[in-house]
């Protein structure tokens, strides 16, 4: 299958509510719409991860995030535009544009824009932002070959868009957009 041919897999995949797995810049992710509760709910069972703790979305630039940044004032967008693209995701505070299932048991929304030129072209294709979260069940170390994917999901997942890791060590960095504190490093 030529990479065209699957990135259109994955694509029609995400929008009949599927789950999807993608490599990222350090681990493979899974992957789905962040506007689709049944397929949120679907990824977050699939991980066994609690609901509570909220996913990370990831996206192809700054502009497909403008819904979820609106009301945010531009001196306070002004280290995402410096982060980004790149391995930072900043909690950013919620303007009730996302859904209780991305923020999870939070008043922040997990955000980054990837500089991985596959995780780029799906959120291009796809029209905006995706949940992006390790692809590994709760406490299990991630994915890092779409192998280690298929052995984990089996035929679970709705399509595997497969390709090399972006070359980082870890996962982003994850940092607080209020209060400057890092989370992750």
């Amino acid at each position: 299958m030529t990479e065209a041919n699957a990135l259109d897999e994955a694509i029609t995949a995400l929008r009949a509510g599927g789950v999807i797995a993608y490599p990222t810049e350090a681990v493979w992710g899974l992957g789905c719409d962040p506007d689709d509760e049944a397929a949120l709910s679907r990824l977050l069972r699939l991980k066994a991860r609690d609901p509570a703790k909220g996913v990370i979305l990831v996206a192809a630039s700054i502009a497909q995030f403008a819904p979820w940044l609106e009301g945010l004032p531009l001196e306070r967008q002004a280290p995402l535009v410096a982060s980004w693209p790149g391995p930072t995701t900043w909690l950013v505070p919620d303007n009730g544009r996302s859904r209780a299932l991305v923020r999870g048991n939070h008043d922040r929304v997990a955000m980054r824009v990837s500089a991985h030129p596959l995780v780029v072209a799906l959120c291009e294709a796809f029209g905006g932002p995706l949940v992006s979260t390790s692809a590994n069940r709760a406490g299990e170390p991630p994915a890092m070959s779409a192998g280690e994917v298929r052995a984990v999901f089996g035929d679970a997942l709705d399509a595997v868009l497969d390709g090399p890791l972006g070359g980082l060590e870890r996962p982003s960095s994850i940092r607080d957009l209020v209060s400057g504190r890092v989370l992750r490093s």
